[in-house]
């Protein structure tokens, strides 16, 4: 799939340095030169979505799988296009350069887009990019505004808590919510326009310079969003209660002793014993919208479309679940005419069986390769990287649901048999392992390889972005701006280019560069 040696940067858009609590959509064009000044070709981050809080923030259960976060928003670029005054950016709360408090950065930015809603809406400008938007965009933005609006209308409650006419999405109970709440939807319509119009900016400028983005798709959704509610018939819940039968995770493993009990209900896959038209129109465009935003995807949980562990709904812990057949070929084959004009990546991680191996391979999408996951006992684990069967693969340090290479170093728990193999594979003294770790991704044969950021930067634990089935603490790491100094790009320039991997041609043998 990658034609050509290359390496990128993993980062959340809310890691990224800037002066409102959180990394933006204008803080992301100073990334992109970042990446640009260090030869980067790709950047990939975490899912883009809305949160609710309930989850400790986690991007991977979002209140809309197409909608963008409100967070991300810059009041800058708000500024810039008329919708703020100079003086609404002034008075904002002391935000911590290291972390994000979510709820201080929420209030704030709602505040602010209140008052850019209000000016949009006296004013006679951008009204015509809006209605365009709202038409482009309505197959998941009515529903997605109106939900928003009934959320709010009920206290924040689930929507399965809802009255029942609304609970169960009947059209009558629809239309008449609609017409009460219009000016509450519009607001919410006016926050994805603002959104979708910074990250078009976004997206321009990395590809002025030569840098593909790389997204995320979460397999699963969260059970109280506007997917679940308005698609009903897609997922397995129970007719009277609205509630999952089932719920999705995974069993015991790597991360967890007792697995991980996600939560998410589970898709109907079949109805009547044929695959679920609902269903498979859902998910295409679910792609339509990702392609619009990124150029590549990383399936998160890849592994499900093979076969997913459900877990009835009433068990606590992940342990006694099973193992059920997922749509497998026939999905990806429904879904091709979308997902041929994407690049995917398999999240192959975990429990991986030879089903999941022809699935990804049927398709050529390529895999991933952790190298913390390579150093046990066996000089066959096929993450290291004389083992790699293919340059049709993805090699990183680590992902978000690891320490960071520093961390996993000096862990107690990680046993001190494989930080010894770990530094002799590196002909290593252990002083600066997550270099170490660096070049052992990019002088491997995968085509591909991403670096997270606190690897680049040697960050300890402290700076780990997630800790799998823990559910406070995660997803708040920020990197202030000096840490990306010019002895960082320096080092991960000249990295990147002697393993010819920069977007610069590699220079022939006999000629200095």
């Amino acid at each position: 799939m990658f034609q050509h040696r290359s390496s990128g940067v993993l980062v959340h858009l809310s890691s990224l340095p800037g002066p409102y609590g959180i990394g933006d959509l204008d803080s992301a064009c100073s990334f992109l030169d970042f990446l640009g000044q260090t030869e980067q070709s790709f950047w990939q981050f975490l899912p883009t979505g809305m949160g609710d809080g309930v989850f400790g923030n986690s991007p991977y259960m979002s209140l809309s799988a197409f909608a963008g976060s409100p967070l991300f928003i810059s009041p800058d670029l708000l500024f810039e296009k008329g919708f703020l005054e100079k003086d609404d950016l002034f008075g904002k709360p002391h935000f911590s350069e290291y972390a994000v408090d979510y709820g201080a950065v929420k209030e704030f930015k709602d505040r602010l887009l209140a008052k850019s809603f209000a000016r949009f809406e006296a004013g006679n400008f951008f009204h015509d990019d809006f209605t365009h938007f709202c038409s482009q965009h309505a197959s998941w933005l009515d529903d997605f505004a109106l939900f928003m609006g009934l959320r709010e209308n009920f206290g924040f409650k689930p929507w399965y808590e809802w009255p029942a006419g609304l609970a169960r999405y009947e059209r009558k109970s629809l239309v008449r919510a609609a017409e009460e709440l219009g000016g509450r939807l519009r607001y919410h319509k006016f926050v994805q326009f603002v959104f979708f119009e910074q990250w078009r900016r976004m997206r321009q400028a990395a590809q002025k310079r030569g840098i593909k983005l790389v997204g995320d798709i979460p397999i699963y959704v969260g059970l109280d969003s506007a997917d679940v509610w308005a698609n009903q018939s897609c997922f397995d819940l129970d007719r009277k209660t609205l509630t999952p039968r089932h719920v999705a995770g995974v069993p015991p493993d790597y991360f967890s002793e007792t697995g991980q009990r996600w939560g998410n209900p589970l898709y109907l896959w079949e109805t009547g014993a044929k695959p679920n038209k609902a269903l498979y129109e859902w998910w295409r465009q679910r792609f339509l919208q990702i392609g619009k935003m990124v150029d590549v995807v990383r399936i998160d949980h890849f592994r499900g479309f093979a076969s997913y562990w459900q877990i009835p709904a009433g068990e606590k812990t992940a342990v006694n679940g099973q193992w059920i057949k997922g749509p497998g070929i026939h999905f990806f084959e429904k879904m091709k005419d979308v997902t041929d004009k994407i690049s995917i990546i398999a999240e192959d991680l975990g429990v991986i069986t030879p089903d999941v191996e022809e699935l990804r391979d049927s398709f050529g999408f390529p895999g991933m390769k952790i190298l913390q996951f390579a150093f046990d006992f066996d000089a066959s684990n096929s993450y290291l990287p004389h083992n790699f069967q293919t340059t049709n693969c993805v090699v990183y340090t680590g992902t978000h649901d690891n320490d960071t290479t520093l961390g996993w170093y000096l862990a107690s728990e990680v046993p001190q048999s494989s930080k010894d193999r770990a530094r002799r594979y590196a002909n290593s003294d252990g002083t600066v392992i997550h270099r170490d770790f660096v070049r052992m991704a990019f002088s491997s044969v995968a085509k591909l390889a991403i670096i997270p950021l606190q690897d680049v930067l040697g960050f300890g634990s402290d700076c780990r972005m997630n800790r799998p089935s823990v559910l406070e603490g995660n997803w708040q790491w920020r990197c202030a701006s000096r840490f990306l100094s010019a002895e960082v790009v320096h080092y991960l320039r000249e990295e990147t280019l002697f393993y010819a991997r920069g977007k610069r041609p590699a220079a022939k043998k006999g000629v200095v560069s």
